[in-house]
């Protein structure tokens, strides 16, 4: 892989090292480098306070992650983007069907990016989508994502292959009719484990936010050795001992891996939050067809 260092860079774009790589693969194809801030430790998501010291001549957008679905703090990030003139792009790759204030989150900012990965709460077992909120960007979309199409016969612009095929198309078209019972089996599970999980010390959760409405796409608890006794990754060993797959997730960060690790803003001292809730993350399984039990029995493995 090229250095970043080696590439035409563009510009930069502010963004999170805390989520999937793919959030800044996106960016590092384009030439743009990207830029860390550190997160909330109550969320994960971006935080607010420390996007503008990050900000200069050669900034053009913000990028947030609404990680595990929680929104980010989008009023704020958008009333920074404004006083800057910087375009908002929002991963919102966990988001399908979280709303905030009885409004859709993928309203917010300029775009937003949705996964429909089979991980997902909504899947089409592969690809995503873009939601834009003007014609021209979605022209451009549809263009790039079509070889670069502008009619049947005219190709304008050097674009890729980025369209959905029709069986994936048709297999997210019958899930649309079973998602909304999917999302309240998965909200049923996550308050079983909310519950049971309540009093163990050195095992903390993501508090729900008020007025939100939420996919429940992941069930993310964060493990203080000191407190509970053991390392994260102990637990980690012993609930897979036990054929009970949890997922460090997100771990390493992006800032960790070899394409980034080098950009003054990946340094650790500079991302303490991230640093710390990736060290201590576990996301426990959490699907549909998950049975009640079955939370029950990785639950008094992690009370033991």
């Amino acid at each position: 892989m090229i250095a970043l260092e080696a590439l035409e860079i563009t510009g930069e774009v502010i963004t999170t090292p805390y989520s999937f790589v793919a959030t800044t693969h996106s960016l590092w194809w384009n030439g743009i480098k990207p830029v860390f801030v550190d997160v909330e430790e109550k969320t994960g998501n971006l935080d607010p306070d420390k996007i503008e010291s990050a900000i200069t001549s050669k900034t053009t957008a913000i990028m947030p992650v609404h990680v595990y679905g929680t929104p980010c703090n989008i009023e704020v990030i958008q009333q920074i983007a404004d006083k800057y003139n910087l375009k908002v792009i929002y991963d919102a790759a966990h988001a399908f069907g979280v709303e905030k204030d009885g409004e859709s989150i993928l309203t917010a900012g300029d775009i937003s990016s949705l996964s429909f990965h089979a991980t997902k709460t909504y899947s089409t077992a592969e690809g995503g989508a873009l939601v834009s909120h003007d014609a021209e960007t979605k022209q451009q979309i549809d263009r790039l994502k079509n070889f670069g199409f502008a009619g049947e016969t005219k190709v304008i612009m050097p674009g890729t292959n980025g369209k959905m095929d029709e069986i994936r198309a048709a297999f997210g078209l019958l899930n649309l009719k079973y998602v909304d019972q999917a999302i309240e089996k998965r909200h049923e599970l996550a308050m079983q484990y909310r519950q049971e999980l309540k009093d163990i010390f050195g095992i903390t959760m993501i508090d729900e936010i008020p007025n939100v409405k939420a996919n429940y796409s992941y069930f993310p608890v964060f493990v203080n050795e000191k407190e509970y006794g053991m390392s994260r990754d102990e637990l980690y060993e012993k609930l897979k001992s036990h054929d009970i797959y949890g997922r460090r997730y997100f771990y390493p960060l992006i800032s960790t891996f070899s394409p980034y690790k080098d950009l003054d803003s990946a340094k650790p001292e500079n991302l303490p939050v991230a640093t710390k809730l990736a060290d201590s993350v576990i996301c426990l399984p959490l699907y549909t067809d998950l049975k009640n039990e079955e939370v029950e029995n990785i639950v008094d493995l992690i009370k033991k």
